[in-house]
């Protein structure tokens, strides 16, 4: 695990130029660092020494001096994928996963990229054909991004690297805000950045003299409708146990400490059920526990843990942390945010530095590929509503949704129905699912400067999203048309990266996330949505694979997304100040992106009594980010909505 930076094209003082960029992400590798520059191209990397001891050194290159490889990440099945170099005849120097890599590709080529098992970004220099390999992998957990500045190409694991480049600044991306105050995070490949790129899951990218061109090297794909899989539940069972107990026994692999985080749910409790044991009883924990009652699971953290019998850390994050936190949470995350959640992250990460542990598994991928979010019940039901759209016994049905949300659970049955849009819904709109959250969040968007809405013109997120869905897209039965939209888009730009790999890596320590190993995936797309969501029941099957290996009222234990206190937590003195600052008029006068006649009310709103519902917390956590993100990466006084 690392990050690493570098450019292909004439550049001037290429040494320190690469000096810059790593040092930009040095807290993504503190453990070393390295460069390598050749005419034309250049790699620098700062690593965090996880796999490969002291032969993992980087950037590394091939016995013939050919290849040259920067690389962020681990191929978890590097140790069966060199057994099979060797009987090949190939031959090693090295420990390192980051030496397969290379034989690989010596071999096959970008062909290679399916075979690697693993969470990886890698930037590859191939002297023989002059061009550089650019390659992230299948769901997006190593970040990558790219830009054109003069007459080079440069990338980075992080932006903050490509800001250290000649010519490349900070502006904001409007289009990629408006993404972010609709649908969570900008659409890959767009950036907050106006002008940087990220590669997108499942792509590679080649730069040679003819300039840079992607393609996508795996996606993600359900069986026809029409083919409805066959369900047998203690046969999926069986082969899901097998599936993840390998996932988990290659993710413990590491010359370093490898802990687990522990929420309280399901995920992360099978995921450090089945660790432990393979830890030798000597695992390590580590749970943010909250003030307020509201968000609090630590009794089912430390339930879990005593039954691990694991050395448990607790990180006790109060209202007043999250606000401390919340700047350098979005400077590490680098794009607005709508939730203050992986702020909680940001320091149960530190906890994790300084108990000695460089690497953590985390229950992350479940919900997506298990269907555990609520929002894939909510679509099933109102699928159910639209049918009967007068009926009144229906709509009723939504009062089991969102047992931890009592507000919406006092509405009555008619508001109900309206709220979930479950009345008016075009069933075939290929957005039905995720339609009530868009036009929720979206709401933000009525907090934008005069500017800022002349600058987005017509332009709508939810609809470029709508023409960003594959064309097999309208074959697949709803649940998994749903699961495509949380994990095509929301996984990569928010779960896995805001609130994921930033946080993690801010402190030096990575996320291993045994839910998306590929086979799993694939397991998982080819299971009836009915083995997945039984009625009301989310995650029936991993449920099975719980029985009799977590207690009972976690195995159980209906989803509670991890959340955290919103606009609660700026209520103290220390968010009060960060408020002040961050929506002054000077300040909203600078950035020029917010109406700050309509931000003055909600603030005032927020003061007198506080913000209720998800919508204008979002707004408010939304605005307050972007700020405090054009304060961290513009500065003040330089605007960043300029004229078309």
């Amino acid at each position: 695990m690392c990050g690493f930076a570098g450019f292909l094209g004439q550049v001037e003082n290429a040494h320190a130029l690469l000096a810059r960029m790593t040092r930009a992400v040095r807290h993504r590798g503190p453990d070393g660092r390295g460069v390598f520059v050749t005419d034309g191209a250049g790699l620098g990397h700062a690593r965090l020494s996880v796999v490969g001891g002291a032969g993992g050194a980087q950037p590394m290159r091939d016995s013939a001096g050919r290849l040259a490889l920067a690389y962020n990440g681990e191929v978890f099945n590097h140790l069966e994928l060199r057994r099979s170099l060797e009987a090949r005849g190939r031959r090693f120097r090295t420990d390192s996963d980051t030496e397969v890599i290379l034989h690989l590709y010596d071999e096959m080529g970008e062909d290679c990229l399916p075979l690697l098992n693993g969470d990886f970004a890698f930037a590859l220099w191939d002297e023989r054909r002059r061009r550089m390999l650019l390659a992230r992998d299948r769901v997006g957990v190593r970040p990558l991004y790219y830009v054109r500045s003069g007459a080079a190409w440069y990338f980075a694991s992080e932006v903050k690297a490509l800001l250290a480049a000649p010519g490349v600044g900070a502006e904001l991306d409007p289009v990629a805000l408006d993404q972010i105050f609709t649908l969570w995070a900008p659409i890959a490949p767009n950036t907050a950045f106006a002008g940087v790129r990220e590669l997108e899951p499942g792509h590679l990218a080649i730069i040679d003299e003819g300039g840079l061109s992607t393609r996508a090297w795996w996606s993600l794909d359900f069986p026809d409708a029409a083919e409805a899989p066959a369900s047998n539940d203690k046969a999926a069972a069986e082969e899901l146990e097998a599936l993840f107990a390998d996932a988990v026994r290659l993710r413990l692999r590491a010359d370093a400490p490898v802990g687990a985080y522990l929420s309280g749910g399901l995920d992360s409790s099978l995921a450090s059920a089945f660790a432990a044991p393979m830890a030798g009883d000597r695992l390590e924990t580590f749970s943010v526990a909250f003030d307020s009652v509201e968000h609090d699971e630590s009794a089912f953290q430390t339930q879990m843990a005593a039954m691990l019998h694991s050395r448990h850390h607790v990180m006790t994050c109060r209202e007043e942390d999250i606000a401390a936190a919340f700047p350098e949470a979005v400077r590490f995350a680098e794009q607005p945010m709508l939730r203050t959640a992986p702020a909680p992250l940001f320091l149960l990460s530190e906890c994790a530095a300084r108990a000695g542990v460089k690497a953590v598994l985390t229950g992350e991928g479940a919900d997506e590929i298990f269907a555990g979010y609520d929002i894939f019940k909510e679509a099933k039901l109102r699928r159910f509503v639209a049918r009967q759209p007068t009926s009144r016994l229906r709509p009723e049905l939504f009062r089991r949704l969102y047992p931890y949300l009592p507000g919406l659970r006092a509405q009555s049955a008619a508001s109900l129905a309206a709220f979930f849009c479950a009345g008016d819904a075009a069933l075939d709109d290929p957005l039905f699912s995720h339609r009530p959250r868009l036009r929720s969040t979206a709401g933000a968007r009525r907090f934008y400067s005069a500017d800022l809405r002349a600058r987005l013109g017509a332009y709508d997120a939810a609809e470029e999203m709508a023409a960003r869905l594959p064309a097999r897209f309208s074959r697949w039965r709803p649940l998994h048309q749903a699961q495509y939209l949380e994990t095509r888009f929301l996984l990569p730009g928010y779960i896995l990266s805001a609130q994921g790999d930033r946080m993690a890596m801010a402190h030096g320590v990575e996320g291993r996330y045994p839910f998306l190993d590929p086979r799993i995936i694939d397991f998982a797309a080819r299971l009836s949505p009915e083995t997945k969501l039984k009625g009301l029941k989310e995650k029936y099957i991993l449920r099975h694979l719980a029985r009799g290996r977590l207690p009972a009222e976690i195995a159980a234990r209906p989803k509670q997304p991890y959340r955290a206190p919103e606009s609660a937590a700026f209520a103290g003195p220390v968010g009060r100040a960060l408020v002040g600052r961050a929506l002054a008029p000077s300040a909203l006068a600078d950035s020029g992106l917010f109406d700050p006649g309509m931000v003055d009310r909600l603030v005032g709103k927020w003061t007198r009594d506080g913000l209720a519902g998800f919508r204008d917390n979002a707004a408010f956590v939304g605005i307050v980010s972007t700020q405090l993100w054009h304060s961290a990466f513009v500065g003040e006084g330089k605007k960043i909505v300029r004229a078309a």
